[in-house]
């Protein structure tokens, strides 16, 4: 393809929706025995950070640079795969990037990452809590205004409309896939969910290919709320801009069936349980991929124990959405 499907599906929106191309795709589909699981890996979707994070980036920043930007502020945790993939993709469009981290429970992971944003060159500002972070967020950004530099926002996880644009592009990706014969059709598709954009563009992006397939959330978050009411109307809010921007989207345009569970949290966001460092081992040896104990092996950890209930009902999909090994 020369443009996103969304494009092609809906040319009216190309000019006033842009995309800007960071990641390598279709991701590649594969199949785990001895259960019907399906797994689709995003880690190396981006050339200079992978995950799930590029994919959103790809039409916020777009946003940005259509809106003239010259500053980002954005906000994660002090080991935010989504802090590490902003610095990076905004430094190369010339985008200044401001990310206040909420501080987690240290580890070598959380350095790494914290090494990773300055490296980039965005400027790093630590907080102790949630509301400290927005206070933080609010001065920076207004500051940026006071100075002549235009700013934008990007919430955490870069969960906005504009982000979950990128996986419902990412759900005409798997139809285009299932639809080719390159995996069946998923009766589930599972993500962990930490802001809710991944879900949130999911259940409308799965509706949309017409793939009749539920998303499971698996919860990793519980330092914002994050609900499935949160995720539907982030989803709501990604139809009625695509609507807003001439796609023939139905005003009750129909959302794909979407269970959050939270068994899988554990102590809490940012905390390794024994489950998810259990399964980051079986990730690592069944599919070779690697997965950060706090986040995405939650998810896992999930499939792990789901999977076998699951298997007469029809595939699961599991989205793996950890950056990989080049990304670091």
């Amino acid at each position: 393809m020369t443009g996103p499907r969304l494009h092609s599906r809906y040319p009216s929106v190309a000019p006033r929706l842009p995309f800007l191309p960071l990641g390598t795709g279709p991701t590649a589909v594969r199949r785990i025995d001895p259960h019907d699981l399906w797994i689709k890996d995003d880690s190396r979707y981006g050339d200079r950070y992978g995950g799930n994070k590029v994919r959103k980036l790809e039409w916020s920043l777009a946003d940005l640079l259509r809106r003239r930007c010259g500053v980002v502020v954005t906000g994660g945790g002090t080991g935010s795969h989504h802090a590490v993939a902003v610095a990076r993709y905004a430094a190369d469009t010339g985008i200044q990037a401001h990310v206040v981290a909420v501080e987690q429970p240290y580890d070598e992971h959380v350095e790494e990452q914290m090494v990773a944003v300055r490296a980039a060159g965005a400027t790093m500002h630590r907080v102790d809590t949630v509301a400290g972070a927005y206070a933080t967020a609010g001065r920076l950004f207004i500051g940026a205004a006071l100075r002549g530099r235009r700013p934008g926002l990007l919430p955490v996880g870069g969960s906005n409309a504009h982000g979950c644009l990128g996986f419902v592009e990412a759900a005409l990706e798997v139809a285009e896939q299932v639809a080719a014969g390159e995996l069946p059709a998923p009766r589930r598709v599972v993500v962990p969910v930490g802001s809710g954009g991944t879900a949130a563009g999911l259940i409308l992006g799965l509706a949309l290919a017409g793939l009749d397939s539920e998303v499971v959330g698996i919860l990793v978050n519980d330092r914002t709320r994050v609900g499935p009411a949160q995720v539907r109307r982030l989803a709501t809010a990604t139809a009625r801009l695509l609507r807003r921007h001439g796609a023939p989207v139905p005003d009750t345009v129909p959302l794909a069936p979407f269970d959050l569970r939270r068994e899988w949290l554990g102590p809490g966001y940012g905390i390794p349980s024994g489950p998810s460092v259990e399964a980051a081992g079986w990730l690592r040896e069944h599919a070779g991929l690697a997965a950060d104990p706090v986040y995405t092996a939650k998810a896992a950890a999930a499939i792990r124990q789901l999977c076998g209930g699951w298997d007469a009902s029809g595939p699961t999909l599991y989205w793996h959405t950890a950056p990989g090994a080049t990304g670091h």
